[in-house]
């Protein structure tokens, strides 16, 4: 699971980063995470507002750091549920 937290690197963009890696650590589930802080790459994703949360080149989230039940379902929704319709966007 590949999984970008776009934003400049504030305060909630480090802690969105935690979030997901605390998440993942606790579940077993094996995550590659990425900051992606060039601008010009969150705005290709169409992100006004930060953190955003990528997952597999999909947006799953936008503005302010998501709770960690909803990271808990970004991580274990299959593949082809999350952030096409499912539960997770």
């Amino acid at each position: 699971m590949e999984i970008k937290i776009l934003g400049s690197g504030c305060a909630n963009c480090q802690a969105t980063y935690k979030l997901i890696e605390d998440v993942a650590r606790e579940n077993g589930i094996e995550v590659n995470l990425e900051k992606v802080e060039d601008m010009g790459e969150i705005m290709s994703y169409g992100i006004m507002s930060t953190p955003g949360v990528v997952i597999d080149g999909k947006v799953a989230h936008a503005g302010g750091v998501p709770d960690k039940k909803t990271v808990a379902g970004w991580l274990t929704a299959s593949g082809d549920n999350c952030c096409s319709g499912g539960s997770c966007c």
